[in-house]
């Protein structure tokens, strides 16, 4: 699985993030930016991403993700937001 198969897979199943995903194999590493995250504590965030991959994670095609999430504000201020 590429990089882009994963970015691809979550726009289609979360609507209104961006998402920057480095990676390969069955590892990566997911930046998820969002409206949707705003007043979910960081666990729900997390459950939300892994519930949108359930299926390739079920089957093995995903198998470490490391997930970052942020609201558009707090991404702002973001260490991994090279524009800030």
């Amino acid at each position: 699985m590429l990089p882009s198969d994963v970015k691809a897979l979550l726009e289609s199943r979360i609507e209104g993030c961006e998402f920057h995903i480095q990676g390969e194999g069955c590892n990566f590493q997911v930046v998820a930016i969002g409206d949707v995250f705003e007043g979910l504590s960081p666990v729900k965030r997390q459950q939300l991403i892994y519930g949108a991959l359930s299926e390739e994670i079920a089957s093995g095609e995903l198998h470490a993700l490391s997930l970052k999430t942020y609201t558009p504000a707090q991404w702002q201020n973001a260490p991994e937001n090279t524009n800030a």
